[in-house]
């Protein structure tokens, strides 16, 4: 973004101390604030908005711009009267030039708390060594390993290496737990041997078949002949599966904005590969053909088979467990004990085998990637369409008319397009929750600077890496950092290096975080060891019962309200809020969010509540939640497709898991509001529970 007071200078981005980031311009120390941040720094946000909101009134127009949407700004008082910044009228995005925010800090301490923020002094400093570091972005550790992959020097990882030896390593604990079974005459061989084999011809030979009913009656897919494909498209798939020697693969289309791809099948030459309208309008072209290349690259590494095989492992230590478990013996059963050993080290086995396959499959991703980047020459392209689809940066821009006259006339062949496989689909229920912004052939750029800071999160807060050892893709931060030593290798500069330093530990939060996770078990915990301990006897064992019973609702009730903070609700845009690295599943940021409802959380299933929303700075996942499961499922199916298309505010929380996502309070459409209730059944329910257990312990101090 372009400084609206010099014209020239670009605005480049500061971490504050409060782990927000800022854009300030390094000429003229101006600064900008997109909507709702002034709200972040706040000691009492609420009176803040009150105080803005009963301020001078009067605007006048400038000729400043406004550095994201480009519009012409207007002047309006800021706080008091004799002082004045610059607003967006659209974006309500604020410029401070330099010195004013000092004023503003000024006029009232206990609006705002900047202080502990050291790049808001006044005047025009000259930069210390420390913060030019961080200001310029360069990371020479990262660049001096770019270089040496480039010359050679440090090969790319060998990705077959490590898939051969995880399937070896899966295969070798599954071995070892039949050996055991036949050596102490569990289970015949014979019939370990044809467990193995039924699961895995059923899963193997049905399930595509299964998928595809699915697609069609419950996505609304439909199947398109190659040629239908735009040109660029069906030419880049006609020509790779022709050099790798596979067959022009199915090609589905669902009908959704919300940009998702994905791929199945049984062998190279039997793959479905399923894309959404979202990935034609929101991908450029090169763009759109590497995240195609993407899907081939699963079926050209027959990763459909091999994610059967490996995902057998964990399904036959499971049925073992529970066959074991569930044999009775009598006291004369010799076996009994080693039937016991069997049985807890094939659950063990189980949970550790569940792990190498996540892993196996984050693996494949990687040589998903590395095979598009290859057969593309390009893997900045995929690059570019993961940052897009994944962070939702892509500039909002309007199609031109050509393109728009294109997309008429492909209208009832090519209006949706769902990608198969390129995110997790566990992740906040669909991983197209993040997406573009951008419409397919507009030139508009991500800014590195708004990369970066939505990178932070993946490689700086301790909750992303629990969430990745849980899922089955890798944190997109962490395939950009793969795509870049490919592209340094093919000699070429790398779509964006990560190079800023942290600043602090986000360990501390990560520790409260996930006290306040699991604090109703540990209070019930506490509770139950406490009782044990006092050595009470069998009569007070309702006191016991009913007090654990009301810590268990207490550490509910606690830990509720802390991952439903309340009281006042910033009005934010997206780019602001994927700012703050603060933030996670149990951790949030309240927040008000305009824009409109582009599709469903899952593209084109008929009953998907979710919803995903664009403003002017990116797409976000909105999480429609009731307190019972079926209240969601009948207003997917009958109410949802109606908000589609519409303008939204939404207020509610925002929390990362890793996918960014807004976890809906009320929805706000035409002057018709709808609710999500799941907060307030929380709250009942831990109070109910508090309630019984305090009657259940003094019932048993009344007998």
């Amino acid at each position: 973004m372009e400084c609206p007071a010099c014209r020239e200078a670009s605005l480049v981005e500061i971490l504050t101390k409060r782990s927000v980031l800022i854009d300030r311009c390094r000429r003229c120390d101006g600064i900008w604030l997109d909507r709702g941040e002034v709200f972040l720094f706040s000691r009492d946000p609420q009176r803040l908005e009150q105080h803005l909101a009963s301020g001078p009134g009067a605007r006048r127009p400038t000729d400043r711009r406004c550095p994201r949407c480009q519009v012409a700004m207007e002047t309006r008082a800021f706080l008091r009267p004799d002082l004045e910044v610059d607003e967006c009228p659209q974006c309500e995005g604020i410029w401070f030039d330099a010195g004013e925010l000092q004023q503003a800090l000024e006029m009232d301490r206990r609006l705002l708390d900047l202080r502990s923020d050291s790049m808001f002094a006044r005047g025009r400093e000259e930069p210390t060594a420390e913060a030019e570091r961080d200001r310029t972005g360069r990371d020479e550790r990262a660049r001096r390993r770019l270089r040496d992959i480039a010359a050679g020097a440090l090969p790319l990882p060998n990705l077959l290496v490590r898939s051969a030896g995880v399937l070896v390593l899966l295969y070798a604990l599954l071995g070892a737990v039949l050996i055991a079974l036949v050596e102490f005459s569990v289970l015949p061989a014979a019939a370990a041997l044809l467990i193995g084999v039924a699961i895995v011809v059923f899963q193997y030979v049905f399930s595509p078949w299964i998928m595809d009913l699915s697609l069609r009656f419950l996505y609304r897919c439909s199947w398109v002949e190659p040629e239908q494909l735009p040109d660029h498209l069906y030419k880049f798939v006609r020509e790779t599966t022709a050099r790798q020697k596979m067959r022009f693969p199915w090609i589905g289309l669902i009908d959704d904005g919300a940009p998702n791809a994905f791929t199945y099948g049984h062998t190279p030459n039997d793959m479905r590969v399923v894309i959404t309208r979202g990935i034609l309008e929101l991908l450029d072209p090169p763009e759109v053909e590497a995240v195609v290349a993407h899907e081939l690259g699963h079926g050209k590494h027959w990763d459909m088979a091999l994610m059967t095989f490996a995902q057998l492992v964990p399904l036959l230590m499971y049925y073992t467990y529970r066959t074991l478990i569930s044999i009775r013996s009598s006291g004369r059963d010799r076996s009994a004990a080693a039937r016991l050993a069997i049985a807890v080290s094939a659950y063990v086995l189980y949970i550790v085998s569940e792990y190498i396959v996540l892993w196996f499959s984050r693996c494949r991703e990687y040589h998903a990637d590395r095979f598009a980047g290859n057969v593309t020459g390009n893997p900045n392209a995929l690059a570019s369409a993961l940052v897009k689809i994944a962070y939702g940066l892509a500039a909002q821009k309007e199609a031109g008319k050509e393109e728009g006259e294109k997309r008429k006339e492909r209208a009832g062949r090519l209006e949706a397009i769902s990608a198969l496989g390129i995110f997790d689909p566990g992740a906040a229920r669909a991983l197209v929750a993040s997406a573009v912004g951008a419409t397919a052939g507009a030139a508009g750029q991500v800014s590195k600077e708004n990369l970066q800071s939505a990178m932070q999160w993946d490689l700086w807060n301790p909750w992303a890496k629990f969430y990745e050892l849980n899922s089955t893709h890798p944190l997109i931060a962490n395939r950009l950092r793969y795509l870049a030593d490919q592209a340094a290798a093919l000699g070429q500069e790398p779509y964006i290096v990560f190079d800023r330093r942290q600043p602090e530990s986000y360990w501390d939060e990560f520790l409260v975080d996930l006290f306040m996770m699991f604090l109703p078990w540990l209070a019930l915990g506490a509770v139950l060891l406490a009782w044990l301990g006092s050595g009470a006897g069998a009569g007070a064992a309702q006191v016991g019962i009913g007090l654990a019973a009301a810590a268990f609702g207490g550490g509910w009730l606690a830990k509720t309200l802390f991952t439903y903070r309340g009281g006042f609700f910033a009005p934010l845009n997206v780019a602001g809020l994927l700012h703050k690295v603060k933030v996670s599943s149990v951790r949030p940021v309240p927040a008000r969010v305009r824009g409109r409802i582009i599709g469903r959380g899952v593209p084109g299933l008929i009953w998907s509540e979710d919803f995903v929303l664009r403003d002017q700075t990116g797409i976000l996942f909105l999480d429609y939640r009731q307190p019972l499961r079926i209240w969601e499922w009948l207003f997917g199916l009958l109410r949802a497709g109606a908000y589609i298309g519409r303008d939204v505010a939404v207020t509610g929380w925002f929390r990362r898991a890793p996918v960014p996502y807004l976890e809906i309070k009320t929805l706000e459409a035409d002057g018709e509001t709808r609710h999500c209730y799941a907060y307030h059944a929380k709250i009942a329910l831990a109070v109910v529970i508090v309630v019984v257990g305090l009657v259940i312990a003094l019932g048993g101090l009344a007998a």
